[in-house]
């Protein structure tokens, strides 16, 4: 049996060579893809989350994964209705979200490693979201460094993206690179498994399944004909000419200072100098020259164009009539806007998108921002990030987090704080987060206060902390709890997260690819011994949500089996199914193998 690795090799080989794909249902029957799916899982969170079944990661072991291939090979797999439930959004509406079972999680993820070794090298350049190494920060990037004399931005958006894919246009574009009709069959069943509401079920009759592990690559496949349409009809209709042909006022100009100052007329050159460098040197209107640029993330995507705006409502029209006949979607009219760079912000991915003018910026004597690229935290984002800190407009302290320990407590509001200082570091105006950081200390030390019953000054006094970071010291908080044994003290702190822009902040927010199949997860598995009495019979996989839960109420203290994971720092422990239960019934004492 070929591991995991060799047969991912294999497909993106063909998915570089853009040769179809064939045969591949029976590599669903290779356990050793499910267990490279199974150690990718159990690492989320998710992984313990039930869907519409109570099955969860908790119990995984061999035959269930041989149970999945033995239903597959004689097509007798059947996906379960996910469970759905709804997530709020900020505009107050809510988005669906469906939930699989664990095994249905687990096929998604070998069907997802299939798919992406195969279409991921056939994607285009500007195409970012749910592809490793292009994140949020890689989009920005690239808008930042290349878009330079941008006069309008196109901004899509795409109305109710995922739930409106139509499953005919998604099986076909599956059906021209994948010739075999088995795996695109169970593809298609997954489409139609419908989801489980109030226990009622209903029929799924567009869309991908939001949530299912495999859906992030078959929007990506979907929206690939939209980014093929822009770079092979797009493109080639609104791009010409290399450069643009010179200002002849600024030429004009440029002359005749040039003669002043050589009929020695200096103060008169001055003036004519001056003047000049209020007019571009390049003639903006040139109709030889246009440049159209364009970037997708997920299903928000902004396309820059250099032309007149007649051009880009021509361009917003094409899209629109393309997404609606082609792809059977429809881009939100209320968000799909033509933006003059010049006088306004577009938005993308959390941030304010403008083009910079300012004729008094100047380097080695020559304008050196003109044209380009500015990202900037928008207003409405800093005072969105107050609103859980404040009451009444005035910072307050968090009363659901008074049970907290100190040490929790500090770490939760500086993880928020930095996770929001992290993402925007692109931001020429990330200086700004400081009425942020300032809401969120007061609320944090009216917190501790509130916790400990003594004054905000006291905190300071308590907690403050000099804090060492490359920038230099910086003046924080900071709780430390000691522990025995000798080791080392737990320290988190307050503050020391410079406001300092940085262009070449880079938040990944996909994980990387992880290409050894062999994890100390999957080898302690497949040793298939219980690591506590060292029976070989019926070998699972116990799994907790985090370690923080193998202490449980009203425990004096943990179990042996606890404190076992606890002192490895894992949140899994392979058993036997006796074990197990006896886990499961919160039994305090199993026994251990001796060399253990």
């Amino acid at each position: 049996m070929r591991s995991a690795e060799t047969v991912l090799g294999v497909i993106r080989e063909r998915g570089k060579q853009g040769l179809p794909l064939e045969d591949i249902y029976r590599q669903l029957f290779n356990r050793n893809l499910f267990l490279h799916a199974y150690g990718r899982l159990a690492r989320n969170k998710g992984a313990m989350t039930r869907g519409a079944t109570p099955e969860t990661a908790d119990g995984m072991n061999l035959a269930k994964i041989d149970t999945i291939i033995e239903a597959l090979r004689f097509e007798r797999y059947r996906w379960t209705p996910v469970r759905r439930t709804y997530i709020p959004k900020k505009n107050g509406k809510v988005r669906a979200l469906g939930i699989p079972t664990w095994s249905d999680k687990l096929l998604q993820e070998v069907i997802r490693l299939i798919l992406e070794a195969y279409f991921e090298p056939q994607f285009s350049d500007n195409s970012y979201g749910f592809r490793a190494g292009r994140g949020c920060h890689h989009a920005l990037w690239e808008v930042q460094e290349t878009w330079m004399g941008t006069a309008w931005f196109i901004e899509g958006d795409i109305a109710q993206c995922f739930d409106s894919f139509d499953h005919k246009v998604m099986l076909a574009i599956l059906r021209e690179k994948l010739h075999d009709g088995r795996f695109v069959r169970l593809i298609e069943n997954l489409f139609r498994a419908g989801y489980l509401e109030a226990w009622k079920f209903n029929a799924t009759l567009s869309g991908t399944p939001q949530g299912g592990v495999v859906s992030p690559i078959l929007a990506n496949i979907y929206l690939d004909r939209l980014d093929k349409f822009v770079e092979t009809v797009l493109f080639p209709a609104h791009n010409r000419g290399t450069h643009r042909r010179i200002n002849v006022a600024y030429n004009r100009l440029t002359q005749l200072a040039y003669f002043y100052r050589k009929t020695g007329r200096p103060e008169q050159a001055a003036l004519l100098k001056r003047k000049q460098q209020e007019l571009p040197s390049l003639d903006p209107n040139d109709p030889d020259y246009r440049r159209l640029r364009y970037i997708r993330y997920a299903d928000d995507f902004l396309l820059g164009l250099c032309g007149p705006r007649s051009e880009a409502e021509e361009i917003k029209q094409r899209l629109a009539e393309f997404l609606r006949d082609d792809l059977k979607l429809e881009l939100s009219k209320t968000k799909t806007l033509v933006t003059s760079t010049r006088s306004e912000a577009a938005r993308f991915l959390g941030y304010e998108v403008v083009v910079l003018q300012d004729d008094t910026k100047r380097t080695a004597g020559r304008r050196s921002i003109n044209g380009q690229i500015g990202l900037k935290v928008p207003a409405d984002i800093i005072a969105d990030k107050c609103k859980p800190y404040v009451r009444r407009g005035k910072p307050v302290h968090r009363p659901e987090r008074l049970h907290e320990s100190p040490f929790s407590m500090m770490e939760k509001f500086q993880a928020e704080f930095r996770g929001v200082v992290q993402y925007y570091q692109l931001a020429y105006n990330v200086s700004r987060l400081n009425r942020l950081r300032w809401v969120v200390e007061t609320s944090l030390t009216k917190t501790l206060a509130a916790k400990l019953q003594i004054s905000v000054n006291k905190v300071y006094r308590k907690f403050q902390a000099t804090i060492e970071t490359p920038y230099g010291p910086y003046k924080g908080l900071r709780v430390m709890v000691q522990r025995d044994g000798g080791r080392p003290p737990l320290v988190t702190h307050w503050g020391g997260v410079p406001l300092r822009r940085r262009k070449d902040a880079v938040l990944s927010d996909q994980p990387q690819r992880i290409w050894n199949t062999k994890t100390e997860l999957l080898e302690r598995l497949l040793a298939d011994t219980c690591e506590l009495c060292g029976s070989q019979e019926a070998v699972e996989v116990h799994h907790v949500r985090a370690l923080k839960d193998l202490r449980r109420k009203g425990q004096a203290e943990m179990p042996e089996w606890a404190k076992w994971m606890a002192a490895r720092h894992r949140k899994t422990l392979v058993v036997c199914r006796r074990c197990h239960m006896e886990i499961q019934h919160g039994r305090p004492s199993i026994p251990r193998r001796t060399g253990g």
